[in-house]
């Protein structure tokens, strides 16, 4: 799975360097192996600014178990909380600080390749290279105005409604 490894991180930006180390030095991933871990966000796809945090996906067949072991793995983190969400899936939501960072883990009973963020981290990709640095710099530069990533799509594109729907609808395959 594209994302998987993050091991790109490394060959990457400072901030993508940190990321990594951050996550290897906790062994974040490995710690959350069983439930097939992937960093989505902006850091992956360098749009991130400085206040941007490190987002894990998770996919779990039993949401207490799921609950447990994030508890057990992350409860001593820098104010750790967890909390569930219900919309249309269930959700579990932990974050905390490490080395510099906030970090979230997003669990769902939901393959993590059928997630909205990591579907929607596929199609961010994809815009940036087709529309390159420039457009990067606009989506930058509202992110830092306080606009989340995909109504700064969204905004860039003039797409309408929902940004988060409107940008599915540009996903290809």
């Amino acid at each position: 799975m594209l994302f998987q490894d993050i091991s790109y991180l490394q060959n990457g930006t400072i901030r993508q360097q940190e990321a990594f180390t951050v996550l290897h030095q906790n062994m974040m991933l490995e710690k959350l192996s069983a439930f097939d871990p992937v960093l989505v966000g902006t850091i992956p796809i360098n749009i991130d600014i400085e206040t941007s945090d490190l987002d894990i996906i998770c996919c779990f067949e039993n949401k207490n178990i799921y609950r447990d072991t994030i508890v057990k793995l992350f409860k001593d983190f820098e104010l750790f909380s967890i909390r569930e969400r219900e919309d249309k899936e269930e959700t579990v939501i932990a974050g905390f600080f490490t080395g510099g960072f906030r970090v979230e883990i997003f669990g769902q009973n939901i393959p993590c390749r059928q997630q909205f963020g990591y579907r929607h981290l596929l199609i961010e990709q994809e815009l940036l290279k087709k529309y390159g640095e420039i457009f990067r710099q606009q989506i930058i530069a509202l992110k830092k105005k306080g606009y989340k990533t995909e109504p700064a799509f969204a905004q860039v594109l003039k797409l309408e409604g929902d940004p988060y729907q409107a940008l599915l609808q540009l996903e290809i395959g």
